[in-house]
């Protein structure tokens, strides 16, 4: 069914049908179900808290014992965040959140050379997505204290960090 045929199926639905198919929706769907809660309550500060100490637990365990340093476990917040329409500045905060981590990790952690390439495209999405947001402003401190980290401790890809802030410049 195409969007379309939606629109014209709904127009022609009773009001109290349509309401019944949304509660069914609503009870039989997760994803409806957290949309519509996010929606009327949407506990956005406890959302993002949340994904911070599951991004922590992810490079400093509290239950296990080794790391597993996965960028996807915040990828995958980041982008539920977006798909829910939690305000941009949050999701900022928790990609940034990420990195900051990430290179605490990696000060004390030796890491192979895929987490520099991850942690690259992390800081490249962030960028992107704080220039598209229009927040770029808002968090320049924050990111170019990450570049100078990546500086300082001589991380591979450097220079891909160094031209992915270019776009600060323009």
């Amino acid at each position: 069914m195409g969007k379309r045929a939606l629109v014209k199926y709904l127009t022609d639905l009773p009001k109290k049908e349509l309401e019944e198919q949304l509660l069914d929706l609503y009870m039989r769907f997760p994803v409806v179900k957290e949309y519509y809660d996010f929606v009327f309550n949407p506990k956005e500060e406890k959302l993002i808290q949340q994904a911070k100490t599951k991004i922590s637990n992810e490079y400093f365990p509290v239950k296990r014992k080794r790391p597993k340093a996965r960028r996807s476990v915040a990828q995958k917040s980041i982008k539920h965040f977006i798909k829910l329409g939690v305000e941009p500045y949050l999701v900022a905060d928790v990609m940034l959140y990420n990195l900051e981590v990430a290179q605490t990790f990696e000060s004390e952690k030796n890491v192979p050379e895929a987490f520099y390439k991850s942690m690259l495209n992390s800081f490249k999405e962030v960028i992107h997505f704080l220039v598209l947001n229009g927040a770029i402003e808002d968090f320049k401190e924050r990111i170019l204290k990450i570049y100078q980290n990546v500086q300082d401790n001589h991380w591979p890809y450097a220079g891909d960090f160094s031209r992915a802030l270019d776009i600060l410049e323009n």
